[in-house]
């Protein structure tokens, strides 16, 4: 009953000006950092781990700011699945399209770190290219079909599900359809090592150079930005990395991870600090949540 309710919520809000919408998801955001108090918990570690330079009063600041962008983040999902092309299109904005284009008809991996603007990003990509990519079954069913359905609606794009793991990701290389890939968060100790981010250790899953690796493929990131208000949305596309992967698999996920973190320094409130990144320990070290 509540998935029901809350994709009606969203399903009617995505009528409303985009400007109109951004202020409702804040004032949600505020609502979720004051009721959920374990994600906060989860935030506010995170952000001790990797800002030890601010003090709790800016912390907390930042973690408001940040339950007000990933708040709006989840209502304008609503726009993203239901609204028209059209309307995709002039909301989210691509900077650095000619880097894909470069790349085009090669294998190649979208390097997509968990900002809150991710979604955004697949929709805006989807409506100009046939892309794959891996998710997460959700808890609700009814949900689960929903994004999926969200994601699939323009063109024709691949969804593999985690449990499908890397077969998934190489047959859709081997299609040379771009991978939307988000490899940056904490899976477990499988397949992972730890390196630094935010000079942190944090597992860190080896995929990205595997994959590359395997199937010959560049990584390109991308990355979307929200912008305030109304303005929709930025997707920025870098140029694919040269000289990756290289012959030291802990030297290319220590690239990717630094990467991540100069991103995440120019919009600090954007990235998905409510995620338990750190969850996975090096061996006798306590755990952090």
């Amino acid at each position: 009953m509540l998935a029901r309710l809350s994709l009606a919520a969203m399903w009617l809000l995505r009528l409303l000006p985009l400007a109109v919408l951004a202020r409702v998801g804040e004032g949600f955001g505020l609502l979720l950092y004051a009721l959920a108090a374990e994600r906060r918990r989860v935030c506010l570690t995170n952000l001790a781990c990797c800002f030890p330079d601010l003090n709790a009063s800016q912390r907390r600041v930042l973690a408001r700011r940040h339950f007000r962008v990933l708040a709006r983040s989840i209502l304008e999902r609503g726009l993203l699945w239901w609204s028209r092309r059209k309307r995709i299109e002039a909301l989210i904005r691509i900077e650095g399209r000619e880097h894909i284009e470069h790349e085009r008809g090669q294998p190649l991996i979208l390097l997509a770190p968990h900002f809150v603007g991710l979604d955004a990003a697949w929709s805006r990509l989807s409506c100009d290219y046939d892309m794959a990519s891996i998710y997460a079954n959700q808890k609700s069913a009814l949900f689960n079909r929903v994004m999926r359905e969200g994601r699939l609606r323009f063109g024709n794009q691949r969804l593999y599900s985690r449990q499908e793991g890397v077969r998934g990701a190489a047959t859709g290389l081997r299609e040379h359809r771009p991978l939307y890939y988000l490899p940056d968060m904490d899976y477990g100790p499988r397949d992972a090592i730890f390196v630094p981010f935010f000079g942190v250790p944090a597992a860190t899953i080896t995929a990205l150079p595997r994959l590359a690796k395997l199937a010959g493929a560049k990584v390109l990131p991308c990355v979307a930005r929200m912008l305030p208000g109304g303005e929709g949305y930025e997707l920025r596309c870098y140029p694919a990395w040269d000289n990756y992967p290289g012959d030291d698999i802990e030297a290319d996920t220590r690239r990717m991870n630094a990467f991540i973190e100069e991103r995440v320094r120019e919009c600090p409130e954007q990235y998905f600090w409510t995620h338990k990144r750190f969850k996975t320990r090096p061996d006798g070290e306590s755990k952090w949540y």
